[in-house]
């Protein structure tokens, strides 16, 4: 062994790395059970106000909120996808929190909107209704939002 690395040998390193380097780029995620938990405190929030008195809709509500902000700054960073592995810093980009906090304001509108509407119209138990299309939007726009994160961070990684 001369210690000289061929061409073809410098290549197939370099793709061997750059392979390794998107199944990386593919972890960027927030857990599943992120999404299903926000969604399950979406519908119970929505019960609350529908059944319970005002009182307990505003405790579920700050419990609610106090419980998401003590675990969310250690799952919606996009670098714990799953307990395999977690992903460096300088793959995943700073802003995936507040795509995901955006993402979460946006679905609070749109469950006072729909709420609203379906009160206007006479609906019975529109809180309750708007709450679980809500839910049903979060179980599913959650990981397409980071899946668009993932393809970003991909595209960055080959450029």
């Amino acid at each position: 062994m001369n210690g000289q690395v061929s061409e073809s040998e410098a290549r197939l390193a370099l793709d061997a790395v750059e392979a390794r380097r998107q199944q990386v780029a593919a972890e960027i995620d927030v857990p599943g059970w992120y999404w299903w938990s926000v969604a399950a405190g979406w519908v119970v929030l929505g019960a609350l106000a529908t059944f319970a008195p005002v009182w307990a809709s505003a405790v579920g509500t700050v419990g609610f909120g106090a419980l998401h902000a003590a675990v969310a700054p250690r799952v919606i960073s996009g670098r714990r996808g799953s307990s395999r592995l977690s992903v460096r810093r300088d793959l995943v980009s700073r802003r995936v929190p507040f795509l995901v906090l955006g993402f979460l304001v946006a679905m609070v509108a749109l469950t006072t909107a729909i709420a609203l509407v379906l009160d206007a119209d006479a609906a019975r138990h529109p809180a309750l209704l708007a709450s679980g299309i809500v839910a049903a939007l979060v179980v599913t726009g959650g990981p397409l939002l980071m899946s668009w994160v993932r393809r970003r961070a991909v595209r960055r990684l080959s450029a």
